[in-house]
């Protein structure tokens, strides 16, 4: 149990999961329901601060690399294209709205992205994006929930 609450937690750090993926890993592996929002909510809310640490101190240095430019530019296009017109418009609603969508893309690395991009204050950015990864996650963990019910 305490494996596949590490790996739901893992699964919940990583940008090709988010708490999207955690939550029902954790709950279909029979962690209890509560613990694995708890935690794998946490471990989502935690890329934001790592996400910046990285924007701010270490992307100026890798971005020197071609390869690297070249792919970060690729993540920052798609991050604001994806993201654009909502942050314009609706500010921190918009990041709560584009994190919220439990859809791959729509997360807390591309949210915080772009919150980086469009240069939103830190703590804004922060409590946007940590209350679009809660909706999401309640969102998936109602959804499996049910669908954990319906298998019962």
């Amino acid at each position: 149990m305490h494996k596949d609450l590490i790996i739901a937690i893992l699964w919940s750090l990583s940008p090709f999961g988010e708490a999207k993926v955690g939550i029902p890993y954790g709950m279909y592996q029979g962690v209890n329901e509560y613990m694995v929002f708890i935690a794998c909510f946490l471990a989502n809310v935690l890329v934001f601060p790592i996400m910046m640490f990285f924007l701010e101190h270490i992307n100026r240095y890798l971005i020197r690399w071609r390869f690297y430019k070249k792919s970060a530019v690729y993540v920052g296009q798609r991050a604001k294209k994806g993201s654009g017109k909502k942050v314009q418009r609706f500010g921190f609603l918009g990041i709560v709205l584009f994190v919220m969508i439990p859809l791959p893309g729509t997360g807390v690395y591309a949210g915080s992205i772009a919150a980086y991009l469009f240069k939103m204050k830190k703590r804004e950015a922060f409590a946007a994006n940590t209350i679009g990864i809660f909706f999401s996650s309640v969102i998936v963990w109602v959804t499996t929930l049910l669908s954990l019910e319906g298998v019962k």
